[in-house]
C-alpha cells in the first residue's frame, strides 16, 4: 500500500471521521446492523459485507434498504446500538496519542461522522476526547450529512478558518474522500483503498501512528 502521493500543506485544521478511524466500531454496527436485518425479514450480512456498505448515514441508507418500513428500521437499530456502543468501544492504536500531539501544536480539531449526533458525543465523552475537538459534527447536525460538505463547514464554523487545502480531512471510506474533495479540502485515507474506489485521496497512510509522522512531519 502507498503511504505517500500529493505533498500537503500544512494543516490549520484536521477533520476526521469516527467510526473506524479513530475508533474500532465494527463490532457493533455489525451486531446492531445484522439484528436490524433479521428483524426485518432481510439475511444478516458478512463482516466483509458490512464493511463495504456502512458507509452513508442512516437516514439516508435506511429508505433504501427498508422503502416505507425504514422508520421502524431505525427505531430498531437504534435500541440494539445503544445497548453495546460504550461497552464494545475501543481507540485506534496511536489515535490518542495523535490527537493529542496535533492538538497541543496548535492544530485545529474536529470531527465530521455519519454517527447519529448524540451518540458520537456519548463516545467521545466515554473516552476523555470531547476537549480535544472545537466541534463534534455527526449525522443530522448539518443540513445534509457526509458526502455533502455541509458538516464540515459546520465543524469549521466557529474555528475561523475555512474549507481548503489548509484543511486536513482524514477517513476511513470512499465516502470520506468525497467529502474532503466537496468541500476543497486535502484528503487523507486512513488504512487500504479499496480497488472500487474512482476518487483518490491526495495522501494514504496505514494507521493512526502513520499519521502522526505526518503530522509532525508537515509543522
Amino acid at each position: 500500500m502507498l503511504e505517500t502521493q500529493t505533498k500537503l500543506t500544512r494543516p490549520k485544521a484536521i477533520l476526521f471521521d469516527w467510526d473506524n478511524t479513530l475508533v474500532d466500531t465494527w463490532p457493533c454496527i455489525g451486531r446492531a446492523t445484522n439484528i436490524t436485518l433479521e428483524a426485518m425479514g432481510h439475511r444478516p450480512w458478512t463482516p466483509v459485507e458490512i464493511k463495504e456498505r456502512v458507509a452513508g448515514s442512516l437516514r439516508d441508507m435506511f429508505p433504501v434498504l427498508f422503502g416505507d418500513r425504514w422508520e421502524e428500521a431505525r427505531e430498531i437499530f437504534y435500541r440494539a446500538f445503544e445497548e453495546v456502543h460504550l461497552e464494545v468501544l475501543v481507540a485506534a492504536p496511536g489515535a490518542e496519542e495523535m490527537l493529542r500531539a496535533a492538538a497541543e501544536s496548535g492544530i485545529y480539531l474536529g470531527v465530521v461522522s455519519n454517527k447519529t449526533g448524540k451518540y458520537l458525543r456519548t463516545e467521545a465523552d466515554h473516552l476523555g476526547w470531547t476537549g480535544l475537538f472545537g466541534r463534534l459534527v455527526g449525522a443530522q447536525d448539518a443540513t445534509r450529512d457526509k458526502p455533502a460538505s455541509d458538516p464540515i463547514h459546520l465543524a469549521l464554523l466557529q474555528s475561523g478558518i475555512a474549507a481548503g487545502p489548509e484543511v486536513w480531512f482524514v477517513g476511513d471510506a470512499p465516502i470520506d474522500v468525497l467529502c474532503g474533495r466537496s468541500a476543497g479540502c486535502s484528503t487523507i485515507f486512513v488504512g487500504t483503498v479499496p480497488h472500487t474506489m474512482t476518487e483518490q485521496p491526495d495522501h494514504i497512510v496505514a494507521d493512526c501512528k502513520a499519521l502522526a509522522g505526518l503530522v509532525r512531519s508537515s509543522l
